[in-house]
């Protein structure tokens, strides 16, 4: 076997502490994986650091620009899941994770203090998230001088570290890191923020929107949403005209997570976006916010060139569960794509109107057995063989 998988295996059961219930997790093990990964390549950190977080139980790649396209949706009929995220490879290690970082000494986290000025950035960043999620001693001020540091890379760190914490006390440093003559500081700065998630820094994290650097702003748009403050949502609105799609993309997405219907209309113009993961975003956002004066507008994005779009526009219409969506849904279930075509029957199985009753019988003949399945799956919600119509759900329903 290369030397490289076992490095990350070896990191993945020392780090997480595969050892006896009884015992703490030993400082020698982990200065000695520490020391492994400080001379591997950087894929050979990251997938070891991928391989710690599983066992941990947290992602070692969060998603900072996410857009959570999942659709919930009800038993037993499963939706395809749109997902976007890290595509590189990943490490799956299983291991037996008894005693867990509770039970840490302080030669334990000594190990990865004594890293964090490392040069190599993947193995600062473990000690960084290593010490910031356990809370270990002294940490705080150990990350805020990591801050005053000249190298952009230990400041980096610093900030890093701080939104690991959640300490809401970090947000003065964070504050001034925000201003930061780096770019990348300044992101993780912003990132910091909406890690604390703390409503009080909206307006620092508004001002960040106006920074020279995309990728500060795009950040400083995921900790708005993060936040989840309807203060936010005219900052917010000003980003939806930003130059840079990722920047309007994430800011649709976090007036999504704000879910407050005053945002409609700042969405509604995206719709039209020229980049199609704006349009994306902003369908979502929609959906999210489930504000009936949205039907109109999701209902011509069925016709959207991008498939996605499409489909999602029709899971849209599902959550808002208005009757007005049903002619242009039922238009749906005749689309080329099958998935859309799926997300379509399931919307008019979320508003049950007997309207859809004939469209989706249609659908029963479709050439695609998902499509089959979500029109007789909508057919029982619509339920309509009863004489007596009622719209009471009963308080438990088991998932068949």
């Amino acid at each position: 076997m290369p030397r490289w998988p076992l490095v990350f295996v070896f990191a993945a059961k020392v780090l997480a502490g595969e050892q006896q219930p009884e015992a703490r997790p030993d400082s020698a093990r982990v200065a000695r994986v520490l020391a492994l990964l400080e001379t591997s390549d950087s894929t050979v950190c990251e997938l070891a650091a991928q391989a710690i977080g599983n066992v941990w139980g947290w992602s070692w790649q969060p998603e900072v620009f996410p857009i959570p396209m999942p659709m919930p949706m009800p038993a037993p009929m499963p939706m395809p899941m749109m997902r976007q995220g890290f595509h590189g490879p990943r490490a799956r290690v299983h291991v037996s994770h008894r005693a867990g970082w509770g039970g840490a000494d302080s030669a334990a986290f000594g190990a990865f203090r004594a890293v964090l000025r490392d040069d190599n950035r993947c193995v600062r960043n473990i000690a960084a998230r290593v010490l910031g999620r356990a809370r270990a001693p002294g940490s705080y001020d150990g990350f805020v001088a990591l801050l005053r540091e000249a190298a952009p890379g230990l400041r980096e760190t610093g900030a890093l570290g701080l939104g690991e914490l959640e300490d809401r006390r970090a947000l003065r440093p964070l504050q001034d890191a925000l201003r930061d003559r780096d770019a990348r500081v300044r992101a993780m700065a912003a990132r910091a923020v909406g890690e604390i998630a703390d409503s009080s820094s909206v307006a620092m994290l508004a001002k960040a929107l106006g920074d020279d650097a995309p990728p500060v702003r795009q950040t400083a748009a995921w900790a708005l949403g993060r936040l989840e403050s309807p203060g936010a949502l005219g900052a917010l609105g000003g980003a939806l005209k930003d130059t840079s799609p990722d920047v309007r993309r994430t800011a649709a997405w976090a007036l999504g997570a704000i879910e407050d219907r005053a945002a409609v209309d700042l969405l509604l113009p995206l719709l039209r976006d020229r980049e199609a993961p704006v349009r994306l975003a902003a369908i979502w956002a929609l959906g999210q916010i489930e504000d009936p004066s949205a039907v109109a507008a999701l209902s011509i994005a069925l016709t959207d060139s991008d498939p996605r779009a499409r489909q999602l526009a029709a899971w849209a219409l599902g959550q808002i569960e208005d009757a007005d969506a049903i002619d242009a849904l039922a238009g749906a279930l005749k689309d080329r794509e099958p998935d859309v075509r799926v997300a379509a029957a399931w919307a008019l199985g979320q508003i049950e109107s007997s309207r859809a009753v004939e469209p989706l019988k249609a659908a029963l003949q479709d050439e695609s057995t998902d499509v089959q399945d979500a029109a007789g799956w909508a057919l029982d919600q619509i339920d309509d063989e009863r004489p007596v119509r009622v719209r009471v759900r009963p308080h438990v329903r088991k998932p068949i």
